[in-house]
């Protein structure tokens, strides 16, 4: 038979074990949110700074060292990632970001606007089987097959990481 000390022993311990799980839960993971930047397992460059991620997104860095082309892939309007992408690195509202592309094509200074995808599982893809592709995905959606870049020397999950 249990004594109320006991019992009053195993209830505050499965309260604090309780209130531990709760707090863990809500605080998340530091990757939780965290963007990866991914690129073919067969690029050689591991890091890039954010002004490099920003001057390759806004068609104006177009070759990788090995004087591959780049081919950046965007996540399609209303993606998480995609919102993360224009507000830290690009610092547009979408509105922004697609005006920019627009004045871009029209005065002949590129082609067209990175490629749109529309899931994660695309981007994927469109990364692993492209080897100058550059793409992101939610960290909890990594998949075998890409390489995730570090980003100003920092992999998803770092504290300080600037993609959440």
């Amino acid at each position: 038979m249990r004594t109320p000390t006991k019992l009053g022993t195993c209830v505050m311990r499965a309260c604090l074990l309780a209130l531990s799980l709760v707090w863990s839960a809500a605080d998340g993971t530091a990757t939780e949110g965290d963007i990866a930047i991914v690129v073919s397992p067969d690029n050689p460059v591991g890091n890039l700074t954010l002004p490099e991620l920003r001057k390759i997104y806004l068609g104006e860095r177009q070759y990788w060292k090995a004087e591959t082309p780049i081919v950046p892939l965007m996540r399609s309007t209303g993606a998480r990632e995609r919102e993360v992408l224009l507000r830290v690195v690009f610092q547009m509202s979408p509105e922004q970001y697609t005006h920019y592309w627009v004045g871009k094509v029209m005065r002949a200074e590129a082609a067209n606007p990175p490629a749109a995808v529309f899931s994660f599982g695309m981007m994927h893809e469109g990364v692993r089987g492209n080897p100058g592709a550059i793409g992101y995905v939610n960290f909890n959606d990594l998949r075998p097959g890409v390489k995730v870049l570090r980003i100003d020397g920092l992999l998803p999950g770092a504290p300080g990481y600037a993609l959440r």
